[in-house]
């Protein structure tokens, strides 16, 4: 385990991941995509599809889809930005901000009882390692030495 590609240990973390959060909430019947998009939404600010890609590591083209299935089940509204028509603005509706906090919830829960154990320093240093991962694609804006 120690001599693995850490891309391997990331790959399989993301799987059991992806199960246990589809398992636990089950109950809202959506996708990994779908929980991504809340999870970034979970906020409450609404943002442009640009930049729920950015933040949800997800092409705008890609996005669509998801986004399509999201409004279509009430969780989202699109509509134009203020001083900027051209820009569409993604915002949750009143049943989106309810999924989305239930998600933000679940979320919350699985990685405290995953890294429990994990030291706060570890934990940053993970955070610096998964920024600068991501950061390869050039889907963000984040510097891969930023801190969180």
């Amino acid at each position: 385990m120690e001599n693995e590609l850490l891309l391997v240990l990331l790959q399989r973390a993301t799987h059991v991941t992806l199960q246990v959060l589809g398992t636990e909430l089950a109950e809202l019947r959506l996708t990994a995509s779908e929980l991504n998009v809340l999870a970034n939404l979970a906020d409450g600010q609404p943002r442009t599809v640009s930049e729920i890609g950015a933040a949800a590591g997800v092409r705008p083209t890609t996005l669509t889809g998801v986004l399509d299935r999201l409004e279509q089940k009430g969780l989202l509204a699109r509509s134009a930005r203020a001083g900027d028509r051209r820009a569409v603005e993604i915002s949750l509706t009143s049943a989106g901000a309810r999924s989305a906090a239930r998600v933000a919830e679940v979320f919350a829960e699985v990685e405290a009882r995953a890294l429990g154990g994990v030291p706060e320093t570890a934990v940053k240093q993970t955070r610096r390692t998964l920024t600068a991962l991501t950061a390869l694609t050039g889907l963000t804006g984040l510097s891969a030495v930023e801190e969180s």
